[in-house]
């Protein structure tokens, strides 16, 4: 009944095909990296519910004038992230005015984003999102919350976010790394499980950041 729901929830705000675009980002980072992961995404989620999904991974500066026009962001990456004064004004414009970020550390960028949210957002801070949150269960149900994909440092996986009037502008997966787990699967070897959780935590994320 949630799933329809939604599907209603997305179908009235749906003046075109939903999208996902990644961002492009400053600072030696290779935020180009997966390349297989969302176009997989986006035909998983097309074709494991009734939303209709632009085929397009597109690609944005924060800097870009139509940045607007992509209000779902992905960005990742093993690297260095860094942003201009400029971008850190126009990103926290463009998030309290209904965009947002999905950021998924590949291992390696956590503590350049750290820093660099930190001068976009200087009085915000992580929360760590429980298990059983909207978020795991909006569309598939994931009772385990975030999936770990790939061992990285051995941590748990956290699924942190920052809130503006009550409105989640920025989910940040740490030490998950789904975007390993949305490529094909014989890129990492992850095995058609872990593929499939990877998928479907995708897919809520994308169903909830366009329905909340």
């Amino acid at each position: 009944m949630l799933a329809l729901l939604v599907v209603v929830a997305l179908s009235n705000i749906q003046a075109q095909d939903l999208h996902i675009t990644r961002l492009q980002y400053g600072g030696g980072g290779d935020w180009y990296s997966n390349p297989s992961s969302l176009p997989n995404l986006i035909s998983f989620v097309a074709e494991n519910t009734n939303i209709r999904m632009d085929p397009e991974e597109y690609r944005v500066k924060i800097t870009d004038t139509d940045l607007y026009n992509h209000p779902y962001l992905y960005m990742t990456g093993h690297g260095n992230v860094k942003f201009s004064n400029e971008e850190v004004h126009k990103l926290r414009d463009f998030l309290t005015s209904g965009g947002f970020l999905h950021a998924d550390d590949n291992y390696g960028m956590d503590k350049s984003f750290r820093k660099e949210m930190k001068r976009v957002f200087p009085k915000k801070e992580w929360a760590e999102l429980p298990h059983d949150h909207p978020l795991f269960g909006v569309y598939f149900e994931m009772k385990n919350g975030l999936p770990k994909i790939h061992k990285h440092d051995e941590k748990p996986p956290q699924a942190l976010a920052l809130f503006h009037n009550g409105r989640m502008i920025v989910l940040y997966s740490y030490e998950s790394d789904l975007g390993d787990g949305w490529e094909d699967v014989e890129v990492h070897k992850d095995g058609a499980l872990k593929h499939r959780a990877a998928l479907e935590m995708g897919t809520n994320i994308l169903i909830y950041a366009y329905t909340h």
